[in-house]
């Protein structure tokens, strides 16, 4: 009888230990970078704490989807940050920037994209670090695009003096009195001039990121592009002002 417990005991501690399963440390300090393919063109989105989602993610959407279709220069799609901790977006999402603009070498912008955050009107305006590094993205930059207030940022840089643009609906009227030299167009959801793409941002960014898609790849990669995205896309349906 004893042997017979101690053999069942050995099996049931036997059967144990088996079972264990060894801990994994799961935390890792290697820094993943974004993967830049060479032969497109290079996305920035510049993010910071309040930054508002949809501002960010509807022309990130779009614009990442690009890698999905053959024969054109897609887009690599980053964000960059003046930070690496992560960032909190109004809506309290926690992002991971890719890049630290004030200590990475950043790859070159081909496209610097602005979406609107919480103190674009207020304290933002008075970060020159932030705004130096606009302006000098902006410099080589083939396109620069705001969504919503992100025109506020562009217009403390002193980048759209010479050009038309737009904002919020409801912020024309303060954009008007804090920047009365700009051409300011209302009524519109995106005005291209030049380089600057601004739109009037919230779930109309999607416009603004599609009309940059069907000027550089044309009407059926944009309208496919939407369609991944279940989104109704006719240029002509979209009120708009384009600089000629």
């Amino acid at each position: 009888m004893k042997n017979i417990l101690l053999l069942s005991l050995l099996i049931f501690v036997s059967g144990c230990s088996e079972k264990k399963t060894p801990k994994v440390d799961h935390k890792t300090t290697e820094r993943r970078l974004p993967e830049i393919q060479p032969n497109r063109y290079n996305t920035a989105f510049l993010i910071m704490d309040g930054t508002y989602n949809t501002e960010f993610t509807a022309p990130f959407d779009i614009f990442q989807h690009t890698q999905y279709r053959e024969g054109i220069k897609a887009m690599n799609t980053f964000t960059v940050a003046n930070t690496l901790e992560p960032i909190t977006t109004f809506e309290g999402i926690r992002i991971l920037p890719d890049f630290d603009y004030t200590q990475d070498s950043i790859p070159n912008i081909d496209i610097l994209v602005v979406p609107s955050a919480e103190h674009h009107l207020d304290t933002d305006l008075q970060d020159s670090l932030m705004l130096n590094f606009v302006k000098k993205a902006s410099k080589d930059a083939l396109f620069v695009t705001s969504h919503c207030d992100g025109a506020f940022v562009l217009a403390k840089a002193g980048l759209l003096d010479d050009v038309a643009s737009t904002t919020f609906p409801s912020d024309i009227s303060t954009y008007k009195k804090m920047f009365p030299q700009l051409d300011a167009k209302d009524s519109v959801l995106f005005v291209h001039d030049g380089k600057f793409i601004t739109s009037a941002g919230g779930a109309k960014s999607f416009e603004a990121a599609l009309y940059l898609c069907e000027y550089l790849y044309g009407k059926e990669i944009a309208q496919s592009i939407a369609g991944g995205l279940v989104i109704d896309w006719n240029l002509d349906d979209v009120p708009r002002f384009i600089a000629q």
